[in-house]
């Protein structure tokens, strides 16, 4: 059924975002001159009476709520073919999520943005409402009167009524923002689980990553030099398995975050932040030319920093968790995690995930700097073991390839050495699975002297196969 051009009074202008269950449009009031945002239930899912009902309490919490810290619900009503639909305010300036595009936010506004979502938090918890779901793309900036920014708390799809949300109850929320207590169906919830979903937002914005699994989530001032210890503390409080041990309630965690912002520099918002992530993407992609012109396939989209660390080596992981790999610590200054494009090796496909982890990972097009690092890019199209075998390094010498047998995979490594006037080395290599075509892999090892670690590299690489 093709796309309708208005609901009710509202005409559509274009979709906004799409989940499993319904559909948000960007529209107009042409009557009120004013956009907003339309909410309405995907067709599929419409005559699931318990859905249906879901979807309309969201609209109904959100106006009981009726905070100006959460998105404001104006109207409700139903379609022709029965599918609900709700009116919210529009958020013009996008999400936490759109932010994080641009790597790791400064400091103060890390704080101070996850500080104000958390006074929205607080207020749903005050109309005995819990979220379930609080994720960077679940936290809305709008634009105030005044012009500058406003924090609205959104999407309420998988909220409950605290009353009845301590017992039994189903299993809910989002990878790496969900509290160890939602996994469970008896796991019952309060509004402390709210407060580790809201410390798992402040972790992404500190350090460009989701949070690893509760109880072992890598500290935060290892993968961003520099962190404070009481911004640490108060970020590792609000992730704490014992809910017990975190912080009480959103409002105390946000008190907390403010009195830690006004502590910690000036902020860089508005179009300063703009400004700044306009000059990441550049680099961003000025790196994406060079390594693509030079054919080692590596287009990074997003970085973020580590710092070396004690045990000697570290395990990383791309942006969509999919690729994790254990390098030596050394290597792990910088991680540029969003992603790569296998066209630079002449494979088809477009952006598929990818990683760069190095000491310096500006230094990682340049053969003839001095560099530690793995890049590692997946494919899920064509020959890669024949591209990668193709790639040439004219600043290097080839020396014997060998093979590779681990035990979780098969491939080939080709090796070079002396390249440029550093001399150091580089592998080319592809792998695969036993008895699987999918998905390939794409390695490539720089080491600057020292003892070789490519088995090590490849021995601790793992995959996802069935993420999506």
């Amino acid at each position: 059924m093709p796309p309708p051009d208005q609901i009710g009074r509202y005409r559509l202008v274009r979709p906004l975002g799409a989940g499993a269950f319904a559909m948000v449009w960007l529209a107009h009031d042409d009557t009120l001159e004013a956009p907003v945002a339309v909410k309405v239930m995907a067709e599929n899912w419409a005559y699931r009476m318990d859905l249906r009902e879901r979807f309309l309490a969201e609209a109904r919490l959100l106006r009981k709520a009726a905070s100006s810290r959460l998105v404001q619900v104006f109207d409700m009503g139903e379609l022709p073919d029965e599918r609900p639909y709700f009116v919210m305010e529009y958020a013009d300036r996008g999400t936490l999520e759109d932010l994080l595009a641009d790597g790791p936010l400064p400091l103060h506004d890390a704080l101070r943005l996850t500080a104000e979502a958390a006074r929205g938090v607080a207020a749903l918890h005050e109309a005995g409402v819990v979220h379930r779901d609080i994720k960077p793309s679940n936290v809305l900036i709008g634009t105030a009167r005044d012009g500058t920014q406003r924090i609205l708390v959104a999407d309420l799809g998988l909220a409950k009524a605290l009353a009845q949300a301590s017992g039994l109850t189903m299993v809910a929320g989002s990878a790496g923002y969900m509290a160890p207590e939602q996994a469970t169906p008896d796991g019952g919830v309060d509004v402390r689980a709210d407060v580790y979903g809201l410390g798992a937002v402040l972790y992404h914005l500190l350090t460009g990553t989701v949070p690893g699994p509760a109880g072992r989530i890598t500290r935060p001032d290892r993968l961003r030099p520099g962190l404070p210890a009481e911004v640490r503390r108060a970020v590792l409080r609000a992730l704490r398995t014992d809910r017990r041990k975190r912080w009480p309630d959103a409002g105390h965690f946000a008190a907390e975050l403010e009195a830690l912002a006004a502590r910690h520099g000036r902020p860089v918002t508005g179009g300063a932040l703009r400004r700044l992530g306009g000059h990441r993407r550049a680099w961003v992609l000025a790196l994406c030319a060079v390594l693509a012109a030079a054919a080692t396939g590596a287009g990074l989209l997003a970085t973020r920093t580590a710092p070396p660390r004690t045990p000697a080596t570290v395990a990383v992981s791309d942006a969509t968790g999919r690729i994790t790999v254990t390098v030596p610590a050394a290597w792990s200054r910088e991680l540029v995690g969003g992603g790569w494009d296998p066209k630079a090796l002449g494979l088809p496909g477009a952006h598929e995930p990818g990683l760069v982890i190095a000491a310096d990972a500006s230094r990682w097009p340049d053969l003839e700097a001095r560099v530690d690092g793995v890049f590692v890019g997946l494919s899920e199209h064509g020959d890669l073991a024949g591209r990668v075998g193709a790639v040439r390094h004219d600043l290097c010498r080839r020396q014997e390839s060998r093979g590779y047998h681990g035990t979780k995979w098969r491939g080939r490594v080709r090796h070079w050495t002396g390249c440029g006037t550093a001399g150091g080395s580089i592998d080319e290599i592809s792998l695969g699975r036993d008895g699987a075509a999918q998905p390939q892999v794409y390695v490539q090892v720089r080491q600057d002297g020292g003892a070789d670690m490519t088995d090590t590299v490849l021995g601790g690489l793992d995959v996802d196969s069935f993420h999506h």
